[in-house]
């Protein structure tokens, strides 16, 4: 019987056996890529500048030592080499992402690459993870009119930090309306650590999807009900009992922090006057920005009460001596009330708005406010597909929803969901002068 091969005699005979990998600089391993690598992929029939060798193919010819010195000594994957030190894209991933921009799809692999080499992460987990990925890129194109995923997020972008995000949301939204709930917070799961791998690589400067699991009603989780959520929403006449029991500026600004933008409870009580933007460049909207918040930097677009802030504003801009927190405590260490405080002006307040002494089983909070923001918010997209109803009918399409992803560009489909929002909530605040 023949002896089987020694595996080691068959590595030296490989292009790569007798390079140093180890020993090189960056620069040098890119040098040691055009005369190794490339002839090596050129007799396999590969071309260099446009198709990626995968780590099969690397490992199977030799090269696993180059892969090895990248993440050892450099902190790269090869995913990574491949883009930002040879500056290559590929023109097929052999993986149809849906996608034509190459360095999107790049920074795509070389988050899975990562988590192959540095989180052994299997061959069908990584499937699974790309499948899930694929379902958003996929969705954020058709959403936003774009294969670019990268420039909204990166380091040097002129995008404001909102409009990445609303991008962001655009595309769930579109998932929302047809997947389920469990299926929406696993893709929600990859995606916000793919946004977050980019951060920490300094590729992206935000996570656009940062915190998006307490926007839906996917997001609650698995020990709490769907049917019987922990804190239920407050209705619309909740809202407008309590804003009309509001009798100062600080109180109608509690109202219009928590209902009308969503905010936490603790977030308002810290409020300063630096964080709102309410009077933005033309065509924007007013919003509150973050700069440390519990899921990371984020803005919160005042679709509804910019009224309210500025009024707030100018009371205490009469004041001698004013810190600049829009509810300013002169003992506190902070320099603001605390939440404890704020929790106890809202009960004061749904006292004397006569709101019910439960409402679906629990007392009335804060937090209901913001929940209120939120199914005010996911409702949105049920009422634009019933708007746009006739126009898929005239199109010969029986899905309002691919009318909403084909026919509207992404701005028209973000102006329907805010104009929309804004009925809403004037629905909840009468007699209050809305932003626009």
């Amino acid at each position: 019987m023949s002896r089987p091969p020694d595996s080691s005699r068959e590595d030296e005979r490989r292009p790569g056996a007798d390079v140093a990998w180890t020993m090189l600089e960056l620069d040098e391993l890119a040098a040691a890529y055009w005369d190794v690598v490339a002839p090596a992929m050129h007799a396999d029939g590969l071309d260099p500048e446009t198709e990626r060798p995968s780590h099969e193919w690397l490992s199977a010819h030799g090269f696993r030592g180059l892969v090895y010195a990248l993440r050892e000594y450099h902190g790269r994957t090869f995913g990574e080499f491949w883009a930002d030190d040879l500056g290559l894209e590929e023109t097929d991933t052999g993986y149809a992402w849906g996608l034509d921009h190459g360095q999107t799809i790049s920074l795509l692999e070389g988050y899975l690459d990562s988590r192959r080499e540095r989180g052994n992460l299997s061959e069908s987990s990584g499937d699974t993870l790309r499948y899930r990925l694929a379902k958003y890129v996929r969705a954020y194109r058709a959403a936003n009119d774009t294969d670019d995923l990268l420039t909204p997020v990166a380091r040097e972008s002129d995008v404001p930090a909102y409009e990445a995000t609303d991008a962001a949301w655009s595309a769930f939204d579109t998932l929302d309306a047809e997947l389920a709930p469990r299926t929406m917070r696993r893709i929600h799961e990859a995606v916000d650590a793919w946004y977050a791998h980019l951060v920490r690589r300094q590729r992206a400067s935000v996570n656009p999807v940062a915190g998006l699991d307490d926007e839906y009603r996917w997001s609650r989780r698995a020990n709490t009900s769907e049917s019987s959520p922990a804190n239920p929403a407050l209705d619309s006449s909740h809202v407008n009992a309590l804003y009309k029991a509001a009798e100062t500026p600080a109180e109608r600004l509690l109202v219009v922090a928590l209902c009308a933008w969503g905010l936490r409870s603790g977030e308002v009580a810290a409020l300063h006057r630096s964080q709102l933007v309410l009077d933005p460049p033309a065509e924007a909207v007013p919003y509150v920005s973050f700069e440390t918040r519990k899921n990371g930097p984020g803005e919160v677009s005042i679709l509804y009460g910019r009224e309210a802030a500025a009024e707030r504003l100018g009371e205490l801009g009469e004041r001698e001596e004013w810190n600049g927190y829009l509810f300013p405590s002169e003992r506190s260490t902070t320099g603001h009330r605390t939440r404890q405080t704020l929790l106890n002006r809202f009960d004061d307040l749904a006292d004397r708005a006569a709101l019910p002494d439960e409402i679906a089983g629990q007392k009335p909070v804060p937090q209901m406010g913001r929940r209120f923001w939120y199914d005010s918010y996911s409702a949105t997209q049920e009422a634009i597909l019933a708007d746009i109803g006739e126009i898929a009918a005239e199109q010969g399409s029986a899905s309002a929803s691919v009318v909403l992803q084909e026919y509207l560009t992404a701005e028209r489909r973000r102006a329907l969901r805010r104009e929309h929002m804004r009925e809403r909530l004037a629905a909840a605040f009468e007699g209050l002068d809305r932003s626009h």
